[in-house]
């Protein structure tokens, strides 16, 4: 706005131009205080297009980052990644309840098989794998995760009642953990004193240094559980499919067994980070072996009993 009134246009900076500010700021991250207009410039930085090119593997990444004036990083930061949950105990549970449905009715339909066994009688031997399977792997999750959670729980109450009973001490040690972790001694001392002003924090803080857990953010043992029995259930019934569509043949239900098994790897790549490739491989290579060894089995005590 001109002194007369008349209204200045103003452009829209575009993506990638950062504010470079002269005075202090009020908030790192979120949000930018100016002070006084006049000590505010804006600057030509890297495009959006440059940092997304530029992936967090190769070496000019930190380089395009480090030229990136403060507010505009900030502004980059948000989207530029994310963390995936790993805190809940469903993926662990739902990724090793489908592997183990699918490893233990392949093999348990390559033993049946390779004993003779005709059509209906693999398809009793596969459901009632399935029924017992997923129910005992979702048994096992509960009481799995339940057990961990009330050891954690035991844990903390251990530490609650060394805080209450001696603080100082205790302190001092979160003094030592923070130095342990290349902070300075005063900015340790400090900033030990600043967390046991509030119990709640100290317990926290304590709790994570001291056994890696967050006490706040245990897994729910009924997610694991079921998720658990359901994707057993999914797994397990990959390998009876050609046989509750009329085949007959053990070759192809080995076959479709074999397809689940890989997808399912190749799958479980997304959250692991491996090559789709080496995981679909490794779990397809596990299978092998678990029915390698039930066929021989069964095709051995198959033609004894004959």
């Amino acid at each position: 706005m001109h002194d007369d009134g008349t209204a200045v246009a103003l452009q829209r900076p575009p993506v990638g131009v950062g504010a470079q500010v002269g005075g202090p700021l009020a908030q790192l991250g979120r949000e930018v205080a100016h002070p006084r207009q006049h000590e505010v410039q804006l600057l030509a930085v890297q495009s959006r297009g440059a940092l997304a090119d530029a992936r967090p593997e190769e070496p000019a990444y930190p380089r395009l980052m480090a030229q990136v004036p403060g507010p505009a990083e900030f502004a980059e930061h948000p989207g530029d990644h994310h963390h995936r949950d790993v805190t809940g105990g469903a993926l662990r549970a739902a990724t090793f309840g489908a592997m183990d449905g699918l490893v233990t009715n392949i093999a348990l339909v390559a033993g049946v098989g390779g004993g003779g066994a005709d059509r209906n009688v693999i398809i009793l031997a596969g459901m009632a794998g399935l029924v017992a399977g997923a129910f005992s792997m979702a048994l096992g999750e509960y009481a799995s995760v339940q057990t961990q959670n009330d050891a954690v729980a035991g844990e903390v109450a251990v530490e609650r009642a060394e805080l209450f009973r001696h603080p100082n001490a205790e302190q001092a040690e979160l003094v030592e953990m923070f130095e342990e972790m290349g902070l300075t001694r005063p900015t340790a001392e400090a900033v030990a004193r600043e967390v046991h002003a509030d119990p709640e924090l100290a317990l926290r803080v304590h709790v994570s240094q001291e056994l890696g857990v967050n006490p706040d953010e245990q897994p729910s043992p009924w997610t694991a559980a079921l998720s658990s029995l359901l994707c057993f259930a999914v797994g397990a019934v990959v390998p009876l499919v050609p046989y509750l569509l009329g085949s007959s043949s053990l070759l192809v239900a080995l076959l479709v067994g074999a397809v689940g098994l890989f997808t399912v790897g190749a799958v479980t790549s997304r959250f692991t980070g491996k090559p789709w490739w080496f995981a679909g491989g490794r779990q397809l290579l596990f299978g092998a072996l678990a029915a390698g060894a039930t066929f021989l089995v069964g095709s051995l005590i198959g033609v004894t009993t004959t």
